[in-house]
């Protein structure tokens, strides 16, 4: 018997005493077990033979400081989370076989400690493929050199490889006692992840993996059920989850007698470089949970929930270093109003009515087109809980439903308390908005003098490597640099340069790398970049050549190993092709002229980013545009608990590093299609930085302006609502009783509350308007109906203070109800500070 089947039994038995001996069952369980033992049916996980709800956000432990795991986990459980989901991270954990990691960022059981502490539960995605938009997918390099290995594929040596770092991690979450039936916050692990995107590349030997992949992990006997994601059905008691952005409409699960379980719900779109701004709305997310629940989901994670940042060369090709900046929580763990706020309402809400949630029997039927209703009733206990949907985009309707009238607004669910009182609606947003702002601290002036140090640009008969053709670079890197020179040489004649002076040479490169920089006897001759879309890019800059030995050197660059496909083992980076076109004598071709390579650089080689190896190179004042070039400075850490940030406009592309930590990859030179660059704003988290005197070190591999890089601090300072007097109230003033919501009082108004961040409060209204304001938050313009008088209201209601409420209606702000363009809106941005 399964461990799964074998607790489900107990717990069978459990329920049968309790109703023969009552009050047995607490004092047993007391007995029998030092944890919590954690189950399913087909329609929840059970915790200790209880149906339970489950709203989850993905924290990854690497993308943030330890010191900063306390706080990110606080808030979400502010948000109305009760559970933390986490990747682990093969490739960071055992860089080297059988050589492991778990310090500092990579403390994965501190973090679960954490979690835990906080009395939430925690899911534990070990995969040990994993995605994540991180380097090479979590696996790490070294396995591309066992011999015959095929990833994440019915294979021995990788089974054999995935198998050892499972039962390790497992084994070491037992020993650190996490598992919840020790007592620990774990109540799910999962092995593989989202196989169904490469099963077809394995046909029939995929299924094998599964089905080995399920029983491997169940053989461990982690005592919690495990779980694979993206799928409909799998292998034996593993429970198959959903990943995507409307699992309630898109997905449909198989296995009847295991619980509907939403592992990714994506609050954004993770960016690569060159990608446009990603949002997802807080309609939209609360949307599809509340349609994925109606359908009898029980579980939901957002993915991310605060993403982080991909510090060092820990990003996977193409992706940004700040990660999911558009979560309910942003890269700094700010809380992005108003999606924090609106789902957690959304959480409290739900779970205040749970039981007739879990418990009920459900029914669903159709009330027009596009229009449902779902609905959990107890009607031994009085108990009942509806869900109506309307499906439809860009229409608003009103729907019968057990006799009374119920508007919907399009694309919209709405929750009905006792099937009869609407206390939450999925589009109408009652909390406030906030926006960011980025302060230049004085820090970046004072004492701004930067040295630089060039690399050395090789020449072939420098090189230790030489071969006939340019090599492969991931097998000269081994993933440790994302860089690889490579170099040739070649003599002319006189007969071979153009006769005509207005003709030049060109240097045409193919490469299959995601960057390179060019030289022509030792001068800078330009950049070439690929993108994540297509793979691969053609260099081709024009070169001056001379008479004699001509020199070409290329410094090729990876942003990032791929981490997703079935050919995940195969992919390979580099020189493709060398021509040099243009020659009087026709076109050149180098391809087999003769290479020499380099991996990394000397800076990274000797560390010069850190204190301890900063004084093996020679260090003089610094120019500008100069390529493959460090810089370094120092500086004081602003005042101030705001986050920190550097600003990176003036640079173009390279590596940032504070105090010998990688902040991450850089690449602002990389614009999106409105012009602006993909990120130019990179984190430097507080517990890096000293109070005093930090290095500040940055590689610039193109060309760069360092003394105009910004030392800046973020803040969400800039509030706002944006409130309907039209609109019906969202939830009138509702209370808990037992199992029950209440209506406590009955109050048909509109209203809206402005709260500062802590230890701040209201010191300027910049934006106040009743009657039809334009724009979003940070950017409100008044329209046609603009009343005068709204800003003096607000002022007198809310300066001076941490929060305040605000009635909305036209009265109060002397505003024409009948002017012919009015929304009888209110809008209003008021600025907090210390």
């Amino acid at each position: 018997m399964t461990v799964a089947r074998a607790a489900a039994a107990l717990v069978a038995a459990a329920a049968v005493l309790a109703i023969l001996l009552p009050g047995w069952a607490a004092a047993e369980w007391t007995r029998t077990k030092k944890g919590t033992i954690v189950t399913y049916d087909g329609r929840s996980l059970m915790i200790d033979g209880k149906r339970d709800l489950f709203f989850s956000g993905a924290i990854h432990y690497p993308r943030s400081p330890p010191e900063m795991w306390p706080k990110l986990i606080e808030r979400a459980k502010e948000g109305g989370l009760n559970t933390i989901e986490t990747y682990v991270f093969w490739n960071a954990h055992e860089p080297e076989p059988g050589k492991y990691n778990f310090e500092g960022r990579l403390d994965l059981f501190k973090f679960i400690k954490i979690i835990q502490d906080h009395d939430m539960y925690a899911i534990v995605r070990i995969g040990p493929f994993i995605q994540a938009e991180w380097n090479h997918g979590g696996l790490p390099y070294w396995l591309r050199e066992i011999g015959h290995i095929i990833f994440r594929a019915n294979n021995d040596p990788f089974k054999k490889e995935m198998e050892k770092f499972v039962r390790f991690i497992v084994q070491k979450l037992k020993d650190a006692e996490l598992f919840a039936d020790q007592g620990g916050p774990i109540i799910l692990s999962q092995i593989e992840n989202e196989y169904g995107n490469i099963k077809k590349d394995h046909k029939t030997e995929g299924d094998k993996y599964l089905e080995w992949a399920a029983q491997m992990a169940l053989s461990t006997q982690a005592g919690v059920p495990w779980i694979m994601c993206k799928q409909s059905t799998a292998p034996g008691e593993v429970i198959p989850t959903c990943n995507g952005r409307h699992c309630g409409d898109t997905w449909t699960l198989r296995d009847k007698d295991k619980p509907m379980l939403w592992t990714e719900n994506w609050t954004a779109q993770f960016r690569a470089y060159g990608d446009q701004l990603a949002m997802r709305s807080a309609e939209d997310i609360a949307y599809a949970v509340l349609r994925f629940f109606a359908k009898g989901g029980s579980l939901v994670n957002y993915y991310m929930y605060h993403g982080g940042t991909n510090f060092g060369r820990n990003g996977a090709s193409y992706v940004l270093t700040g990660y999911y900046d558009e979560a309910p929580m942003d890269e700094y763990g700010m809380c992005k109003e108003p999606k924090f706020g609106h789902l957690r309402d959304l959480h409290n809400v739900i779970r205040s009515y749970q039981k007739a949630f879990l418990m009920g029997e459900h029914s669903s039927q159709i009330l027009g087109p596009g229009y449902e209703a779902h609905t959990f009733e107890l009607p031994e206990d009085n108990l009942c809980l509806s869900f109506l949907s309307n499906n439809n985009t860009g229409e608003d309707g009103t729907v019968v439903f057990r006799g009374e009238k119920h508007f919907v607004p399009s694309r919209s669910v709405s929750i009905l308390a006792g099937c009869k009182n609407v206390v939450y609606n999925t589009k109408r947003v009652f909390v406030q908005h906030s926006e960011r702002s980025f302060h230049t601290s004085e820090v970046t002036s004072k004492n701004n003098l930067w040295e630089m140090y060039s690399e050395q640009i090789p020449k072939f008969h420098m090189t230790k490597i030489r071969t006939k053709e340019p090599l492969e670079q991931y097998n000269q890197t081994k993933d440790a640099s994302d860089y690889l020179w490579y170099t040739t040489s070649f003599r002319l004649e006189s007969d071979d340069l153009p006769f005509r002076g207005d003709i030049r040479p060109v240097l045409q490169v193919k490469s299959t790398a995601h960057s390179m920089i060019g030289f022509a006897n030792d001068a800078f001759v330009g950049t070439g970049r690929g993108s994540k879309q297509v793979k691969g890019f053609m260099f081709e800059k024009p070169v001056d050549l001379k008479v004699g030995v001509n020199h070409i050197t290329l410094l090729s660059s990876t942003m990032g190993m791929k981490d997703s496909g079935g050919e995940l083992a195969e992919v390979k980076g580099g020189i493709q092709e060398c021509l040099i076109q243009g020659l009087n004598t026709g076109t050149l071709d180098l391809q087999v002229n003769g290479w020499g390579h380099k991996a990394a650089l000397e800076g990274e080689d000797k560390e010069i980013y850190s204190e301890k190896g900063m004084g093996k190179v020679q260090w003089k004042p610094a120019q500008n545009d100069q390529p493959a070039t460090w810089y370094k400075r120092y500086f004081d850490e602003p005042d101030g608990e705001d986050p920190v940030v550097l600003d990176m406009s003036s640079m173009s592309k390279g590596m940032i590093f504070v105090n010998g930590e990688g902040v991450g990859r850089y690449w602002t030179s990389y614009r999106t299609l409105s012009g602006s660059p993909s990120q130019a704003l990179y984190h430097i988290p507080r517990p890096f930085l000293k109070s005093k005197d930090n290095l500040l070190v940055v590689l610039e591999e193109e060309v760069g302006k360092p003394d105009g890089i910004l030392i800046q601090t973020v803040t969400r300072d800039d509030i706002c609502v944006v409130l309907s007097e039209h609109n019906p109230a969202q939830i009138k003033t509702w209370d808990t009783d037992g199992d029950k919501i209440k209506l406590i009082a009955e109050d048909h108004s509109t209203r809206g509350t402005l709260s500062c961040p802590p230890k701040k409060t209201i010191k300027e209204v910049v934006f106040a308007s009743f009657g039809n304001p334009e724009g979003v938050c940070g950017n409100f313009t008044a329209g046609t109906c603009h009343t005068p008088d709204a800003k003096q209201v607000v002022e007198k209601e809310c300066l001076g203070k941490a929060s305040c409420t605000l009635q909305v209606e036209h009265t109060l702000y002397g505003a024409d109800i009948n002017c012919q363009s009015t929304t009888a809106t209110l809008g209003v941005q008021v600025r907090c500070s210390s």
